[in-house]
């Protein structure tokens, strides 16, 4: 069993990892512990999109593929922005 061969029960727990994530990023979201402005906020929302996807490689569904593709296409946007705002904005 080479590092990368994973079980379809080991891949489905990844998905599943990646609901809770999300979970717990609307959460702190809602709670105020986070905010939408913060680059933590789409860190978490990639990785849990990432980990989503990876679980759909057992059970493809296309509709979820895409709404976890487009969550990381946003955050990465979201990123960027506020990393150029950093870069832009004096101290």
């Amino acid at each position: 069993m080479s590092y990368f061969d994973f079980t379809p029960a080991m891949i489905q727990a990844i998905g599943v990892g990646g609901f809770f994530l999300y979970v717990a990023n609307y959460t702190m979201l809602t709670l105020r512990i986070l905010t939408g402005d913060c680059l933590r906020y789409f860190v978490l929302n990639i990785t849990a999109a990432s980990m989503v996807l990876i679980g759909l490689s057992v059970n493809f569904n296309l509709a979820a593929a895409l709404i976890q593709s487009f969550w990381i296409v946003m955050s990465l946007i979201g990123i960027a922005m506020r990393l150029r705002r950093r870069i832009l904005t004096p101290v």
